[in-house]
């Protein structure tokens, strides 16, 4: 285990060093928010110090200028609405159709496998954080090229972490958009058929909004009130829904069997990836824990670790309120009918009652939608923050307000045209579940081992190393079964207009 001792030499008394257990210094750090006089600089040990201080200094900042990282006023409650907020989506709708792959008692078992699992590899990133005093990991990247070196550890995340971000972002379109239209045809029959908008127009309608209200908050610290309301709303819906399908009852002729879901073998495997896939995609989110961490303030006294910490705790525990009863109630009540596109905003639409469930129902699309473009806010601000951190590099000052305003309005239009090209992006959920994997369930793992160095006969070691190979193993196998899924499906009509 690694020791922290402070450094008296040349006067630089709150220097601290990391001392391994040979007693060889393995890291030299200042702490948070230690000022450097000119005379300690002339008293250093070397100029790789002064130019290492020098290094710190510029990326300090630069991180005053990105959206991520410019203001850290957050608690630990504006984490949990946060996590919340981006935890809690549209793909909790679609986690009974993973039961009806798998029946069950295979269906609760995998439900709380990989609740636990992610649990686990949210607590070793928020702990991973802040590695080594006064170094702050404040972006999922920065993370893995600190543990995996600076060419692999951008290889291996920065496809994964812009995917997730701006295909969840695109899913969002397509989700929220879509839901408008039903709310609109919901709320006004007759006018509705009068001058009907395409779906199209409403995806330009909710992208407008989401990007009107990006522009509004500038900075992930100030979309905690968006995302204090989106939690709500996503709580919500989940809780509703729930309520209202027990109070409805099961459909008459309801089965509840998998081997009748899919009658061959080879159908059966693909679907049991399948199912694999929409759970893992349940449990995205962890490409932006570090983000929101990074909205807390730390010092030596007291670590953001312990003010997040309380956040997860609360947030999770939520959501496995919101999780558990969605998949168990859902399947109880439509069984093998359960739409295999869709979700259940189509089976709540085609299933059950229309006129007699009208109010609720446009509560549920209601709730959808303003859960759609609260999380929509802390995806984006990922794609902000990279987009603002190369026109840093590039020029070396500062971006604008009005560049910053037209980055945002960029990045709507390609998320918009993405979404209107690729209005089937929500049935390729299982291949983006796959490509996410790794970032739940693999790299944290790997990414603690890299750091911490555990001894190799340590339990800790072993579990981590067999995690992180498991997780990205079945990354593989379930971005397989998508594509398999994909083949065999074909593509017709309907697949490409899930609307």
């Amino acid at each position: 285990m690694d020791h922290i001792v402070q450094d008296g030499r040349h006067g630089l008394e709150n220097r601290i060093h990391i001392v391994n257990e040979d007693g060889q210094v393995v890291s030299k750090r200042m702490p948070e928010n230690y000022s450097i006089t000119p005379l300690e600089l002339e008293q250093g040990d070397s100029k790789d110090d002064r130019n290492r201080t020098n290094q710190q200094q510029q990326q300090q900042q630069i991180d005053d200028w990105l959206p991520i990282t410019q203001s850290r006023n957050g608690n630990s409650w504006t984490a949990t609405f946060h996590l919340l907020c981006s935890g809690i989506g549209t793909q909790t709708l679609s986690l009974p159709l993973a039961f009806v792959y798998l029946g069950w008692f295979w269906g609760v078992l995998c439900l709380c496998v990989a609740f636990i699992w992610q649990l686990y590899t949210i607590g070793l990133l928020v702990r991973l954080h802040e590695s080594f005093p006064g170094t702050r990991y404040n972006r999922y990247l920065q993370l893995s090229m600190a543990a995996f070196g600076e060419k692999l550890g951008k290889y291996l995340a920065i496809f994964p972490v812009l995917y997730l971000a701006g295909g969840t972002c695109v899913m969002f379109i397509i989700t929220g958009g879509g839901t408008l239209k039903l709310f609109y045809r919901l709320m006004c029959d007759d006018c509705s058929s009068k001058n009907p908008l395409t779906t199209t127009q409403w995806f330009l309608i909710f992208v407008c909004l989401a990007i009107f209200v990006s522009i509004l908050c500038p900075n992930m610290n100030s979309v905690s009130l968006v995302s204090f309301l989106g939690a709500i709303m996503a709580v919500g819906y989940c809780t509703v829904i729930w309520i209202f399908l027990v109070s409805k009852g099961r459909l008459v002729d309801t089965a509840h069997d998998p081997s009748k879901a899919v009658m061959s073998e080879v159908g059966r495997a693909r679907s049991i990836l399948n199912a694999l896939g929409l759970i893992a995609l349940s449990f995205r989110g962890h490409n932006v824990v570090l983000e929101i961490q990074a909205t807390m303030p730390s010092s030596p006294n007291c670590l953001s670790v312990k003010l997040i910490r309380k956040g997860v705790i609360a947030s999770y525990l939520t959501i496995a309120m919101c999780f558990f009863p969605i998949a168990i109630v859902g399947y109880w009540t439509f069984g093998n009918k359960f739409p295999s596109t869709g979700g259940m905003l189509v089976a709540l639409t085609t299933s059950l009652h229309h006129n007699s469930s009208k109010p609720v129902l446009g509560l549920i699309y209601m709730q959808v939608i303003l859960s759609c473009v609260s999380a929509f806010q802390i995806y984006s601000m990922v794609i902000y923050d990279n987009l603002e951190h190369a026109y840093i590099n590039k020029t070396g000052k500062k971006c604008p307000k009005i560049i910053a305003i037209g980055l945002r309005i960029l990045f709507g239009g390609v998320t918009y045209f993405v979404s209107v090209a690729v209005p089937f992006l929500p049935t390729l959920g299982i291949i983006i579940g796959g490509i996410a994997l790794p970032l739940t369930f693999g790299y944290p793992c790997l990414m603690w081992l890299a750091i911490k160095k555990p001894p190799t006969n340590s339990v800790r070691f072993w579990l981590n190393l067999g995690l992180g190979c498991l997780g990205i193993g079945l990354s593989v196998l379930v971005v397989v079964g998508g594509v398999w899924n994909l083949v065999c499906r074909g593509l017709d009509a309907n697949f490409f207009h899930p609307h």
